[in-house]
């Protein structure tokens, strides 16, 4: 019995790396279910002003400001998806560790592919949440185009 308890505590040790992986990607989830969500109230806004506008130039523009929103929510759905199915392979990561050392069986091989399998799951997260970023900058350029800059009494112009 006393045997056990170094063992289990290394077991521990090993399961709390995977653990703390999944409270960042936990985090990731949390900051890009945020973005879903602002960019949906984006699109309605959106669709709300086209039907307010009279200028073929600026319905356009809207236009264009909608087309790259969608395409900003699959990104961003890709990488909450790809995220999830790394969460998903941390937390088979962690189930195996269990497994193998209370059954004594050999799972070192399915623990590496798992693991390495969840990097990569959360590098194309990542890489879709840069994807994501780079569109809102360029949402930003089109929504710069569409509202026209106020003067202000004293003082410089918005966006200058």
């Amino acid at each position: 019995m006393n045997t056990l308890i170094p063992s289990l505590s290394q077991l521990i040790e090993f399961a709390v790396a995977p653990v703390f992986l999944l409270t960042g990607i936990a985090g990731f989830l949390s900051v890009m279910s945020g973005r879903l969500g602002r960019i949906s109230d984006r699109v309605r806004i959106a669709e709300r002003r086209i039907q307010t506008l009279a200028d073929p130039q600026l319905v356009e523009r809207s236009k264009q400001e909608i087309i790259l929103l969608w395409s900003r929510v699959r990104a961003a759905n890709w990488a909450i998806g790809f995220c999830v199915a790394s969460g998903l392979m941390i937390c088979l990561v962690i189930g195996l560790l269990f497994a193998g050392a209370l059954l004594v069986i050999d799972l070192k091989f399915p623990i590496i592919l798992l693991f390495v399998l969840a990097m990569l799951l959360l590098i194309c997260a990542l890489i879709l949440f840069l994807v994501e970023v780079r569109l809102a900058t360029r949402a930003v350029n089109i929504v710069r185009t569409i509202h026209k800059p106020v003067k202000l009494r004293n003082g410089p112009q918005p966006g200058l």
